[in-house]
């Protein structure tokens, strides 16, 4: 299924994206990560089945098909479940938003694995995106609740979501979506409802918010984002679609701010500029040169 990459995949993924963090605030109340998530990547199974059925999608051969759930595993389940798990405990969401955010640094140190080159203009520019990040979350830093636990669970999702994105670019960067992203949740699936055997009581408080934010994070963010970052890895350098995240802490807040009335300070004003432009620099091939003019300029 070929689908061209236009101009409006980026910004689109990166408001659905951003909204894991409005919902988990409306569901993590009423039901454990493990079991949330298994339930969400079990409806996202019921939807796309039925879909690949009636389209008779192609399946990946078992070869590409077992990359595909080692990245699915990756970026569905360590990556969602470390972030959910350590806020859950008690991580502060914005020290837990910050660990995660340094996953296009991260990505950028091991772009060799990828055969891609990180120009000295780009690591300005992620460097910058990272000073912007630091801006948004600063008031909502605090080291209350951070425990050994909790720091593990953050860097298994900082690991995952980085190593994720690279081995689906490097071992599995083409593929049928419908049929390969049902082999990801379905892996994803079997985890999460494993670790919710496992470790948690499967309770859940059946709300309008649970409901809400459970139907939300099926439809528009395990399909509608994910589709979308899918593709963005198939057309695009890994560190230019890593670098994307930094917006996310940025979007988040302007989000909180409508919804929710949460202050919006100048400090978060200042650092979304700050994320923008490192993004800017990073996915544009601005030389030296030319952004030495255009910070002169600012």
């Amino acid at each position: 299924m070929e689908i061209k990459n236009p101009n409006w995949f980026a910004p689109v993924f990166i408001i659905i994206w951003s909204t894991g963090f409005i919902i988990a605030k409306y569901g993590m109340p009423y039901s454990e990560p493990m079991t949330f998530l298994a339930l969400r990547f079990t409806g996202v199974l019921l939807i796309l089945v039925p879909f690949i059925l009636w389209f008779k999608a192609p399946w990946p051969t078992w070869k590409q098909a077992r990359h595909l759930a080692v990245a699915g595993a990756l970026i569905q389940f360590f990556y969602l479940g470390g972030v959910w798990m350590s806020v859950r405990q008690g991580m502060p969401a914005g020290l837990s938003a910050l660990i995660v955010g340094l996953q296009p640094i991260l990505t950028a140190v091991f772009a060799s694995f990828l055969a891609e080159k990180v120009s000295r203009t780009q690591w300005v520019g992620l460097m910058l995106g990272l000073l912007g990040v630091f801006l948004v979350v600063y008031a909502k830093i605090d080291t209350a609740g951070v425990s050994v636990m909790n720091l593990l669970f953050n860097a298994v999702a900082l690991i995952a979501i980085t190593g994720g994105t690279m081995y689906q670019k490097k071992f599995c960067p083409q593929f049928d979506l419908r049929t390969g992203s049902t082999i990801q949740f379905a892996t994803s699936a079997l985890l999460a409802t494993i670790g919710a055997f496992l470790f948690e009581t499967r309770q859940i408080d059946w709300t309008v918010s649970m409901i809400g934010a459970l139907v939300w994070g099926i439809v528009c963010i395990s399909i509608g984002a994910m589709t979308l970052l899918f593709l963005l890895i198939q057309k695009g350098n890994a560190t230019k679609v890593s670098s994307l995240m930094y917006l996310t802490p940025p979007t988040t807040a302007l989000m909180a701010w409508v919804l929710f009335d949460e202050k919006l300070s100048i400090l978060i004003i200042i650092g979304t500029f700050i994320t923008m432009l490192g993004v800017l620099i990073v996915n544009q091939n601005i030389s030296l040169q030319n952004l030495k003019r255009i910070l002169f300029r600012v």
